[in-house]
Order: structure tokens, then sequence, then C-alpha cells
């Protein structure tokens, strides 16, 4: 498959720049660079769909001349795919008809053809008897998905290779399933278990289509940090010799990571303010950048607060290196939408923390649930009764 080798898939890479061409905080200048490389990638591999889309979206200028040879390029390829299927149908055996499908499917899937590359993998499939060939199909099929951000798709392929996996299958491809499955949740905004599957995948790591190494343990130490408790982070990410090795190659990362475990909060801050960049011009995580920013800060603000019974706002506003009304108009709307247990005394200047007692609130969700259940029964008994 594409990628093994430690290389992107091509059709992702130009997925991303089609992203930052279309982003509002890239730069014009890097803008015209971007607009050129979109183009030359779409003119060598003859993406006929995507350029009359993109010339339709104003993204690329139409060159009729252009259209028209990647057209007649593309008419004389499928005349030879035709006949090499054809050829092995009449003279060659069931492998080499799979062979001869397969390249047909990746040549739609080069050009951009979705709907016919999917169609034409489901034909290969047909011809497919081996798992671990039906498992590299599902692959082609969810980095499909992952050009077109089609999530329907992906979780339809997610759980078909799951179901394949039952019949059998080598460990290699479904360790690889994991990442595919860990970037569709994080996609989705299912963080927890994009973590799980990210910090399952790290010894294992072997997606380069997907995206590098580096990029793999961004995700998972950003998915890691709103998701896992203070122990699990120091065990799984922080002590992790995978992610140590990696973590100063990413600006910002380590000191974000490390200063929100050793809580050296303005440290933390400016870290934070660093790595917003990244995760705006993330094709993934651009979609969730506020409710990721929203998330960070309901974690540290917990840990802080974990800490004091009460504590003055000018303390904690000192801690973070910011100001008091700052933190009083944070802290006011992340206590209102019930994300930390606090009160804020506004005249004496001081938080006081009430944190929610667990074995009450079990009592009180047994009591509620009660009174529902009881509720139906009651219902149900009075149309019994008619």
């Amino acid at each position: 498959m594409d990628g093994q080798d430690g290389n992107q898939q091509p059709q992702l890479v130009l997925a991303h720049k089609l992203f930052l061409l279309t982003h509002p905080d890239v730069p014009d200048l890097d803008k015209i660079r971007l607009r050129e490389e979109v183009f030359s990638s779409v003119k060598s591999n003859d993406m006929v769909p995507l350029y009359e889309s993109l010339a339709a979206d104003s993204i690329l200028e139409m060159d009729q001349a252009v259209l028209d040879s990647m057209r007649a390029k593309i008419e004389d390829e499928l005349k030879k795919l035709d006949e090499k299927i054809a050829d092995a149908e009449e003279n060659l055996g069931e492998s080499e008809v799979r062979e001869a499908h397969l390249a047909k499917s990746l040549f739609y899937i080069r050009i951009s053809d979705k709907e016919k590359a999917l169609e034409q993998l489901k034909l290969t499939e047909s011809k497919t008897v081996a798992v671990g060939q039906k498992m590299d199909l599902v692959f082609y099929t969810l980095q499909l998905g992952f050009f077109y951000m089609d999530f329907d798709l992906i979780s339809k392929s997610i759980d078909k290779a799951k179901n394949l996996f039952e019949e059998g299958g080598d460990w290699e491809r479904k360790n690889r399933l994991k990442v595919y499955e860990g970037l569709y949740c994080m996609s989705t905004r299912n963080f927890k278990k994009a973590a799980d599957l990210f910090l399952d995948s790290i010894s294992t790591f072997t997606t380069y289509e997907l995206f590098t190494y580096d990029t793999f343990i961004f995700y998972t130490v950003l998915t890691s940090i709103i998701s896992l408790d203070r122990v699990s982070l120091k065990q799984k990410v922080v002590d992790a010799p995978e992610i140590l090795t990696v973590l100063g190659k990413i600006p910002h990362l380590s000191e974000f990571l490390n200063s929100l475990y050793g809580c050296q909060y303005k440290s933390f801050f400016s870290a934070f303010s660093g790595l917003t960049e990244q995760v705006k011009l993330d094709r993934y995580l651009r979609p969730h950048f506020r409710y990721y920013m929203r998330e960070v800060r309901t974690v540290v603000y917990c840990q802080f607060l974990e800490s004091y019974k009460s504590v003055t706002m000018e303390a904690m506003a000192n801690a973070f290196g910011v100001t008091v009304d700052f933190i009083d108009l944070e802290l006011s709307r992340f206590v209102a939408a019930g994300k930390l247990h606090c009160k804020i005394d506004k005249v004496a200047g001081v938080l006081e923390t009430n944190r929610p007692d667990a074995k009450n609130a079990l009592y009180q969700a047994t009591i509620k649930q009660g009174d529902f259940l009881l509720n139906r029964i009651q219902k149900l008994s009075r149309v019994i009764d008619l």
C-alpha cells in the first residue's frame, strides 16, 4: 500500500494543502505557493473531478486545454486497464484478475473519482479471497473517506474491518486500524477513545500513509491531556519513552505537557497560546478548536483548584500570569456551565471550592432513576387497566 515505506499518501498531502488554501489565517503569499502546488498535483494525477469542483468554487482557474488533455489521458489509461482485465480473465488466473481490478481501483482513487473508485473497490473485493487483502481494500476506502472527510463512509469501513478481523487477520493490520479509528474518533470529537487507541498504537505505529510519527505523537499528547487523569497521564504520556524521543521536536508541546503536569501554570499558558496556531491549522482538529481550548482550560483550572478549599482570585491570577478580571470572566463561564465546582465571592475576591461527594451524587442519581422507573410503571399500569 502507499505509505508503507514511510511516505504519506499523496491524496492526503493534497487534502491538507487544499485545507490550508481555504483557511482564513494562512497568509496570501503562502496561498500563492499552495495554489501552484495544488494545481501541479491535480494536473500530474489527472484529477478531473477535483479540478472541476475547485474551478467551480473559484479556488483554481479553469484551463480548458488542461482539462481536455487530462480527459484524453484518462480515456487512454482506462482502455489499457480494461484490456489488462480482459486479458487476465481470458488467459490468466484469479490472482492476476484481482490485481488487474485493483490497478483500476487505484487509478480511480488517483484521479479523485470517488464514486467510481468505491464501485471498483467493491468489484475488486468480490474477486478477493484472503482476509488480509480484503483489509487492504478497506484501508484504501478509509483513505478515500479521510480525503473527502466522509465520516459516514469512514464509520462503515471501520465496522467492516472489525467484522473482517473476526474471520482472521494479522496483528500489523489490526494495529494500523487502531490508528485509523483513533483519527476518526478525534475528528468526530471523541477524544477519550482517540487517546486510548493512539496510546495502544505508540509502540507499533506503522501508519505512515496517514501522517508522520511526529504528528501521531502530537495528536496522542493533545487527546491524552483532556482525557486521562493525572496518574495515567504520568504513566502513559509524561514518562513514555516513545513520546519523550519526539516531544522536543514539536514546538511548544514539551512545555505544554510538562508545565501542566508540573503545575507551572504561567509556562503552561505561554505554551498553550503557541500551540493554538498548530491546532487551528490542522484539518482534523480545526472544527473542534473552540471545544478543545475550552476542555484544556477546564482541566488546568480543575487541577489548580483541587489543592484548595478556598483561594483568592489574585493568587490564582498570579499563578497563571493573567489579570484578576480575566480569571473572574473565565471562571464565571465555567462555573455557570457546570464545568467547575466552586463559588465566586466577588466582594471578598475569593474562590470557594465545593467538590461533589461521589457517594452523594450516586445516591441522587439512584433516587432520580427510581422516580423515573416508578412513573413509567404507573403509566404502563394505566394502559393495561384500559
